[in-house]
């Protein structure tokens, strides 16, 4: 059964059953940037992601924060657009227990790492398992 991009929980479902994907940024020099990832998915809706601080996707994501995922599985994919952040403090806490939750051993919480959160604004849903196929979008702002 198909379901829709104005569908938070199955979009947070689905996104949660893959549990990665990957994640586009820009580089200072405005040239796309990906990266495969993992996802964990907040109960808020939130993406989060663990990256090395070091990483070309932190300091993209601090310099401009806009962001797309694709995720990918079993004939669907669900596209996501949204603004990210690199989490500090209690934020970080709270979501690098939401990821590890999902990613048990994850070293998000350890020193030389970023979690980042993402609050999405707009999602795509392509569900191939029907014909024709069903394609619906939505925004979430």
């Amino acid at each position: 059964m198909s379901f829709s991009a104005t569908d938070h929980e199955a979009v947070t479902r689905f996104i949660r059953h893959c549990g990665a994907g990957v994640i586009a940024t820009l580089g200072d020099d405005g040239r796309p940037q990906a990266a495969f990832v993992g996802l964990a998915v907040a109960p808020d809706g939130t993406v989060v992601l663990d990256a090395a601080e070091s990483s070309r996707k932190v300091a993209n994501i601090v310099a401009r924060p806009e962001v797309a995922i694709a995720i990918t599985g079993d004939d669907v994919s669900v596209q996501v657009e949204g603004q990210a952040r690199v989490a500090g403090g209690a934020e970080r806490e709270r979501r690098g227990e939401e990821y590890a939750e999902q990613f048990p051993g994850s070293r998000a919480l350890e020193s030389g790492f970023s979690v980042i959160a993402v609050d999405v604004h707009w999602v795509r849903v392509y569900d191939a398992r029907t014909r024709p196929p069903h394609v619906s979008e939505a925004s979430w702002r």
